[in-house]
């Protein structure tokens, strides 16, 4: 039997209620049947997962395991995957219908490449959908640049893609990475291989209570920070090791730069946890610009310094009353702008109506 140009992994774990929806975003997709196998990782799930998939029939593999987290589920799927490119799909998200027609593109576009990434929506699992906040567009070899290195983003799961060839320098995933194994495969991967990033819409990313970093605007429990901070300690402890192994100097400037990304975000979460000193605070804000001054603008850089002084002053529960005051500021101005270019509107058209 000829193999699949697409393998598309879903990894799922009690998202019985959300899965249906993912699987027809694939069968939906805009691109030959023949060309793409769809393999459901179901990681000892205890809710109805395997009665609703059931409808699906030979339309997918649905393949049973015990639990053991993100990376065993991924571990494991990959083992049984078949194509040439494996496209990862949460079970709470989907896709849009050009997603793996566009995609296949792109590779044939670009036959180095180990890795592609898109944007997302932002979603609300009905109507509503929002602007991904945190994508950035870069492509080649990363590691050859400071700048793409600092401006490299870590993306959701359900918009990486990975030439199988380039994931065999970096499986099996290490199963202590319970979650988070996605931000494993995309943080090494720029050192194995090019990578491409579209700036297209492919999917949707769906809001809900029970993502680990976006919980519907709602405030994060204590056991959600707790849970992330001891999943990203484990990560970087792994992404360090592999770099090791495979040569890397963790005390190269831009290395330690890009690093500085999970350090920084594990402060920020043991603050929320407890709050820290206004001197610890401010070493942790004056990290940053120190850190991405490069791909900062003017501007930012000098709020960032001066952020990381005001915490000096303000403390790290009242440093919102300083962002709060630069962001009335910039509606004062935007609204002094309008006001000023409405009465020269009108100032210019009483002129006019002078001369006729």
């Amino acid at each position: 039997m000829k193999a699949p140009f697409f393998t598309v992994l879903i990894d799922s774990y009690n998202y019985g209620q959300y899965v249906e929806e993912a699987v027809s975003s694939v069968l939906a997709q805009d691109f030959p049947s023949e060309e793409r196998e769809i393999l459901v990782v179901d990681d000892g799930s205890t809710d109805d997962t395997a009665a609703r998939l059931r409808k699906f029939g030979n339309a997918i593999r649905y393949l049973q395991k015990p639990n053991g987290g993100q990376a065993s589920a991924f571990n494991f799927g990959f083992e049984h995957a078949r194509g040439e490119v494996i496209a990862l799909l949460d079970a709470d998200d989907v896709w849009l219908p050009e997603k793996l027609g566009r995609v296949y593109e792109a590779f044939q576009q670009n036959p180095a490449a180990g890795m592609l990434y898109h944007r997302l929506y932002w979603w609300d699992g009905a109507n509503e959908t929002a602007a991904d906040r945190y994508f950035n567009a870069v492509s080649g070899r990363v590691p050859d640049s400071r700048r793409a290195l600092l401006q490299y983003p870590m993306v959701g799961t359900s918009c990486l893609v990975f030439r199988r060839e380039a994931l065999t320098n970096l499986v099996p995933i290490p199963d202590a990475l319970r979650s988070q194994a996605d931000a494993y495969l995309t943080a090494l991967i720029i050192f194995v291989a090019p990578v491409v990033a579209l700036t297209e819409y492919l999917g949707k990313y769906r809001l809900h209570a029970t993502n680990l970093f976006q919980t519907e605007g709602k405030q994060t429990s204590r056991g959600q920070i707790e849970h992330r901070m001891a999943m990203r300690a484990a990560l970087l402890g792994e992404i360090e090791n592999w770099l090791r192994a495979n040569g890397q100097d963790l005390r190269a400037e831009d290395l330690r730069a890009y690093l500085t990304q999970w350090k920084k975000a594990q402060e920020q979460d043991a603050f929320a946890l407890k709050a820290p000193g206004r001197w610890k605070y401010f070493w942790h804000l004056l990290g940053f610009p120190r850190t991405y001054a490069e791909i900062m603008t003017r501007r930012h850089r000098v709020y960032s310094y001066m952020r990381a002084y005001a915490a000096l002053v303000l403390g790290y529960h009242h440093l919102h009353l300083f962002d709060d005051s630069r962001r009335k500021g910039k509606e004062w101005m935007a609204l002094s702008s309008e006001k000023t270019m409405v009465a020269v509107k009108a100032k210019a058209k009483a002129a006019a109506a002078t001369k006729s």
